[in-house]
């Protein structure tokens, strides 16, 4: 009766065992799926920072592979008629040297320093942004310029009390300005310009009536290698 009553026993702690062991091996496979898991996910997490990285160092050399630029001044050639083409050679991430011509293709279109035929701009540019010579930049330029100027010899003969229109003269001049300018350069991953400027310059040898000579517009472009 002793024996019998045993073998129970015996039969109850071998499956208490067999279910410990599987307890266990369970544990460690769940375990090892875990750190398989933190494994994969790492090397991800690593491949994605490692191709951000590729790509951000493929752009920028692309940009500093870039280094030449040509545009057109859109709002000179709608508001005068000007065909104003620029080229610019980048010097570094925030440098550049340019120069800009300008030629009217209608010469009676008046503009804000007069009857503008032909214009050489030579400028500098230096560029304040973290972008590579992109963003807010201050301008420094010469410019060779001429053009015409139209008087009309009109008098008052206050004892008629009546204008008369005297003679109508027209007087060409060149001169030479120094200015400055400030604006604005934005450039798409493609390397397609937009910009805006506006500056200002002072006639040299006063060969004009204004003695000043605007720069500025809206200009779009391409910069390439």
């Amino acid at each position: 009766m002793v024996n019998s009553a045993r073998k129970p026993i015996k039969s109850t702690v071998i499956i208490l065992k067999i279910w410990r062991f599987l307890l266990i091996i369970d544990a460690i496979f769940v375990l090892e799926f875990k750190i398989y898991t933190m494994k994969k996910i790492t090397l991800s997490a690593l491949l994605f920072i490692v191709s951000i990285s590729l790509f951000a160092q493929e752009n920028e050399n692309q940009e500093i592979l870039r280094q030449n630029e040509i545009k057109i001044n859109m709002s000179n050639i709608i508001g005068f008629k000007w065909l104003d083409i620029n080229y610019e050679r980048l010097l570094n991430e925030e440098s550049s040297i340019g120069f800009g011509t300008l030629i009217s293709l209608d010469s009676k279109i008046e503009a804000l320093d007069g009857y503008r035929t032909f214009s050489l701009t030579p400028y500098y540019r230096h560029f304040f942004s973290n972008k590579y010579a992109q963003g807010f930049f201050v301008e420094a330029f010469t410019m060779l310029h001429s053009g015409k100027q139209e008087f009309y010899n009109d008098y008052y003969d206050q004892q008629t009390n009546t204008y008369y229109s005297g003679n109508h003269e027209e007087k060409k001049f060149t001169d030479f300005a120094v200015g400055i300018s400030v604006g604005g350069k934005f450039i798409t991953k493609r390397g397609f310009i937009a910009e805006i400027y506006a500056g200002i310059g002072r006639d040299m040898f006063n060969q004009s009536d204004l003695e000043v000579v605007g720069r500025g517009g809206v200009s779009i472009g391409y910069r390439f290698q």
